[in-house]
C-alpha cells in the first residue's frame, strides 16, 4: 500500500503555513471578486458598530431632553442602518458563496483530470471510495475554508479592531473594564484547541473508516447476502461505529468544556461592567447613553469569541482535507511519457516481447523472460491456468504498467519511446467484465468520439449481431444505459463491447475471456463476428475456453509465468504437452482411455515445471457441448 492509503491517518499541523498559501494560488484568480468581498464586510461591520452609538446618541440627546421628534429622528436612522445590514450581509454572503463555489470548481476539475492521468497501478493500491471521499468531502471543506474560515478570521478581525478603537475612543476606563476578561478567554481558546485537536482527528479517522467500510458492503452486497455474511458485517459495521461514538463523545466533553467557560467570562466581564458602569452612573461621571453602548460592544465582542470553536473545527478539517488532497496531486504517475516520446502513426501491428520480466510486487516475477512475436495482421492466443500472466501481457501491451526488464516493440519501436495517447488510438480492449457507463447506448459505443455517426455505431453493431440487441431496446441507440449496464444481461453487455471495439476500427486488439460468460446461442454469433472482428488486425485472444481460439494462427501457453509451448491448434495437441493436458482437462469425457482401457496420462513436457492443479472434467456438460456442436472432442475421443 502507498502512504496515500493511508493518509486519513496524517498528523500534520493544526495550521500549516505552506499548505494555506498553496491554497491561497486557488482564490488568487478571484482576488477581485475577493476584494469587493472584504469591501462588503467592511462595510457590514460599520453599520453594525453604528447602532449602539445612534442608541446612545439617542438616549443621551432626544431621551434624556424628552424630545420626541428628536428621538424619531434616530429611530430612523437606526432602523436605516439595520436595512443596510441587511443589504450588505446578502452581498457579502452571496460574492463569498460565489468565489467559494468557482474555488471548488476549479479544485474538483483538477483533482479528477490528476485522477485520469494517474496510473492503473495507482488505483490498485487506493480504494475507490476514499478517492470519492477526496473529490467530494475534502473539496467541499475547503471551500468551507475560504467561506466560513478566511472571511469569518478577517471578518472577525476587523470587528474585534474596530470594537477596541471605539471602545477606547468613548471612555479609555470603561475600555479596560470591558475587555478585563479578554486574556482569561484568550487561554480558554488556546485550551480548548489543544484539547479538541486529537479529538477532532480521532473523529475523522474513524468518519473515513466508516465511509469506507459502508463502501465496500455496498459494492459487494451480493457476495454478503449470498454467504450469509449479514449478521457478521452489522457486527464489524458496530465495532467501527463504536470507535465513531468514542471519538465523538470526546468532541462533544471538549466542546462542553469550552461553551460554559466562555459564557461564565463573558457573564462575569458583563456583571464586572455592571458593577463598575452602575457606580459611575451613580457618581455621574457617566451617562446611561454610554454604558448601554459599552454594553452592546461587550457582547459584540464576546460573540467572535464563542465562535472560535467551529473556527477550530473549520481550520483543522481544511488543513486534513488540504494535505491529503495536495498529496494525492503530487503523486506523479508511475507510467509517463519519456521527454523525447513522439507522437505514434497508424501502426502495421507488428508486436514483439524481448527478454520481458514484470512483478506487481517487487521480487514476485509474474512474467520471467517472455520472449515472442506477432506479425501483423496475425492473431494469436494465450492459454493457461489462471496466475499464468496472460492479462499481464495485455496490460503491459496496452502499457497500463512498464516492464521491470526487457522491452515490448511495436513496429520496431519501443512503446516507451511513443505518446501514450496516440499509442491507445491504435488498440481496442475487450474485457470479460464489460464497463457501460450510465447514459445511453450511442455514448457507450462513441465513448467521447463526436465524428462517428449512428450510422456507424449501426453499422458495426450489426457486424457483431449486436444490432438486435439495440434493437429490442426501448430507443435503439438513445436507449438509457444505467450504471455499469446493471439494466443489461452480461451477454448483451459482452455484444456491445465487440461493436464498441470495432467501430474504432483499432490496429491491434486483445481479447481478454471475452467470451467467457456468453451463453450457447449468442456464442455461436460471437464466433461469426470475431472472424470478422480479427481479420486484417493483430489479435491477441486471452481465453479459459479452448474451443474459442482453435481458428487463431497461432497459440502461446504459459505457465507460472513463463512461456512453455508454441504452436497451432493441432501440433500442440500433438505434441501431448501442457496444452493438451489443458485441453484434456477441460473437454474430455470422464473415464476417457486409450485402447488399452487404461486412462491416458498426458505428461507435463518439462520434469521441473510443476504440474497443473485445474479442475476436473464435468462429463455431463462435456456431453452436452460436445452433442450440440459447440465443442470438438478430442482426436482420441472421436
Amino acid at each position: 500500500m502507498t502512504a496515500l492509503t493511508h493518509d486519513d491517518d496524517l498528523q500534520g499541523r493544526a495550521y500549516d503555513a505552506a499548505l494555506m498559501r498553496r491554497f491561497l494560488a486557488y482564490v488568487r484568480p478571484y482576488r477581485a471578486a475577493v476584494a469587493g468581498g472584504i469591501l462588503l464586510t467592511a462595510v457590514l461591520i460599520g453599520t453594525e458598530l453604528v447602532t449602539p452609538l445612534l442608541v446612545r446618541e439617542a438616549l443621551d440627546g432626544p431621551v434624556a431632553r424628552h424630545d420626541v421628534g428628536g428621538l424619531l429622528f434616530f429611530a430612523l436612522l437606526f432602523a436605516g442602518a439595520v436595512v443596510l445590514q441587511g443589504f450588505f450581509r446578502y452581498a457579502e454572503n452571496w460574492v463569498t458563496s460565489w468565489v467559494g463555489q468557482r474555488i471548488v470548481l476549479d479544485l474538483r476539475q483538477e483533482v479528477f483530470a490528476h485522477l485520469q492521468r494517474l496510473s492503473v497501478s495507482f488505483f490498485d493500491k487506493n480504494p475507490v471510495g476514499r478517492l470519492v471521499t477526496r473529490v467530494t468531502n475534502d473539496v467541499e471543506t475547503l471551500k468551507e475554508l475560504f467561506t466560513s474560515g478566511l472571511v469569518a478570521a478577517i471578518s472577525d478581525a476587523f470587528l474585534l479592531g474596530a470594537i477596541i478603537c471605539i471602545l477606547f475612543w468613548i471612555d479609555v476606563r470603561l475600555a479596560f473594564a470591558t475587555l478585563s476578561m479578554a486574556p482569561p478567554l484568550l487561554v480558554v481558546g488556546l485550551l480548548f484547541k489543544k484539547s479538541a485537536r486529537q479529538a477532532y482527528r480521532d473523529s475523522r479517522k474513524a468518519i473515513a473508516r466508516l465511509n469506507s467500510y459502508l463502501q465496500e458492503n455496498l459494492s459487494g452486497v451480493r457476495v454478503v447476502q449470498a454467504f450469509r455474511r449479514e449478521e457478521r458485517n452489522v457486527e464489524q459495521f458496530r465495532e467501527i461505529n463504536d470507535e465513531h461514538l468514542a471519538a465523538s463523545l470526546r468532541t462533544v466533553h471538549a466542546y462542553s468544556v469550552f461553551f460554559p467557560a466562555v459564557e461564565f467570562l463573558g457573564a462575569a466581564a458583563t456583571g464586572f461592567l455592571l458593577w463598575y458602569g452602575g457606580r459611575r452612573i451613580l457618581g455621574g461621571s457617566l451617562s446611561f447613553g454610554v454604558f448601554l453602548a459599552f454594553w452592546f460592544y461587550a457582547q459584540k465582542f464576546i460573540q467572535p469569541i464563542r465562535d472560535l470553536s467551529e473556527k477550530v473545527n473549520i481550520l483543522q478539517s481544511a488543513m486534513a482535507a488540504a494535505e491529503r488532497l495536495f498529496k494525492l496531486l503530487d503523486t506523479a504517475p508511475e507510467v509517463r511519457d519519456a521527454a523525447d516520446a513522439v507522437p505514434a502513426p497508424v501502426l502495421a501491428g507488428a508486436v514483439e516481447f524481448k527478454n520481458v520480466w514484470f512483478a506487481y510486487r517487487e521480487g514476485e516475477w509474474v512474467l520471467k523472460d517472455v520472449s515472442f512475436s506477432v506479425r501483423p495482421g496475425e492473431s494469436i492466443a494465450l492459454v493457461g491456468a489462471t496466475g499464468a500472466g496472460k492479462t499481464t501481457i495485455s496490460n503491459l501491451l496496452f502499457r497500463f504498467y512498464d516492464v521491470q526488464k526487457g522491452s515490448i516493440l511495436v513496429d520496431g519501436v519501443d512503446i516507451r519511446r511513443l505518446q501514450g495517447a496516440s499509442y491507445r488510438r491504435n488498440l481496442g480492449l475487450v474485457l470479460q467484465d464489460v464497463f457501460l457507463f450510465s447514459g445511453d447506448v450511442a455514448s457507450n459505443l462513441r465513448l467521447g468520439n463526436v465524428r462517428l455517426s449512428d450510422e456507424e455505431l449501426r453499422r458495426a453493431a450489426a457486424q457483431v449481431h449486436a444490432d438486435e440487441v439495440i434493437a429490442r431496446l426501448p430507443g435503439g441507440l438513445a436507449a438509457e444505459v444505467k450504471e455499469r449496464g446493471a439494466s443489461l444481461s452480461v451477454g448483451e453487455r459482452q455484444l456491445l463491447s465487440f461493436a464498441r471495439a470495432l467501430v474504432f476500427q483499432p490496429r491491434i486488439l486483445v481479447l481478454d475471456e471475452a467470451t467467457s460468460s456468453i451463453d450457447a446461442r449468442t456464442e455461436a454469433q460471437v464466433q461469426d463476428a470475431l472472424r470478422l472482428l480479427l481479420k486484417g488486425r493483430t489479435s491477441i485472444v486471452i481465453a479459459h475456453r479452448l474451443a474459442t481460439i482453435r481458428e487463431v494462427d497461432r497459440i502461446l501457453v504459459f505457465h507460472h509465468g513463463t512461456l512453455v509451448e508454441e504452436g497451432t491448434h493441432a501440433e500442440l495437441l500433438g505434441r501431448r504437452g501442457v496444452y493438451a493436458r489443458l485441453y484434456e482437462l477441460q473437454f474430455e469425457r470422464a473415464g476417457a482411455t486409450d485402447g488399452g482401457g487404461a486412462a491416458t496420462a498426458i505428461p507435463i513436457p518439462n520434469a521441473d515445471t510443476p504440474r497443473l492443479q485445474l479442475q476436473a472434467p464435468n462429463p455431463t456438460e462435456d456431453a452436452r457441448a460436445v452433442a450440440v456442436g459447440q465443442v470438438e472432442p478430442p482426436p482420441h475421443a472421436k
